[in-house]
């Protein structure tokens, strides 16, 4: 079964206590990811922000320390309920709701940001969830990602040797007909009236203490790639 999210139900309630080595390179991602959304933004403090697919709160928790607002959607019940467990545990003030990209449970102009990785290569309708996006942001706004590049390498590196050979993800957690080009995501966002920023390339870069690869940015954009992108103000 290709694109099993049944994974994020399995073993939510491990999200935290990194016994899962898929898990832990996720939370290892976060660094990353904030390294180059960080630079975009300037500041989270007073911001509201939408974490798109949030599963247990790794990245929603980050982003609480960064002093946003934050908003935790996950379509698994078992993951919002793990994310808010560790929430509480830490004392964060993280309004999770269980939900889907495709009929966000939010206001229309909502939102200051919506951050959504390792969501858009995995979603059932990805021009639904772009139109949901676009539908939540305020004027101005910022979309923030990250997703997979549809190339032969990227299929080679993530499926081929991440899930069937060296087992850091479970067998099945992607579809490569998902993956979205940079080209294409490009013309969806516009299309929306919203305009794009510069695509930079993410991969692993080193390992940590357990042998677990440690992730940053990459010259290429052959097999993740982060961006963003803004609403339009109003007139």
């Amino acid at each position: 079964m290709l694109n099993d999210l049944s994974i994020y139900r399995t073993y939510a309630s491990n999200w935290w206590d990194g016994s899962q080595r898929f898990l832990r390179l996720l939370h290892n991602l976060v660094p990353a990811r904030l390294s180059h959304f960080d630079e975009v933004v300037g500041t989270w403090q007073g911001r509201t922000v939408l974490d798109l697919g949030c599963g247990g709160g790794f990245m929603a928790e980050a982003l609480s320390k960064r002093g946003a607002t934050v908003i935790g959607i996950d379509p698994t019940e078992a993951a919002v309920a793990a994310a808010k467990a560790h929430a509480d545990k830490e004392g964060l003030g993280i309004d999770y709701r269980v939900g889907n990209g495709e009929a966000i449970p939010l206001a229309d102009c909502s939102v200051d940001c919506v951050v959504c990785v390792d969501v858009l290569e995995h979603v059932a309708n990805v021009d639904r969830v772009i139109d949901e996006i676009a539908r939540v942001l305020k004027p101005g706004g910022l979309f923030l990602f990250d997703t997979i590049n549809r190339t032969m390498l990227a299929v080679f590196v993530i499926v081929h040797m991440g899930e069937s050979v060296l087992g850091l993800l479970p067998r099945g957690t992607h579809d490569p007909a998902k993956f979205i080009t940079p080209a294409e995501l490009r013309a969806k966002l516009v299309a929306r009236g919203l305009s794009v920023g510069p695509f930079v390339g993410l991969g692993p870069c080193g390992l940590d203490r357990r042998l677990d690869f440690t992730f940053g940015r990459l010259p290429s954009l052959q097999i993740m790639y982060a961006g963003h992108a803004r609403a339009p103000v109003s007139t």
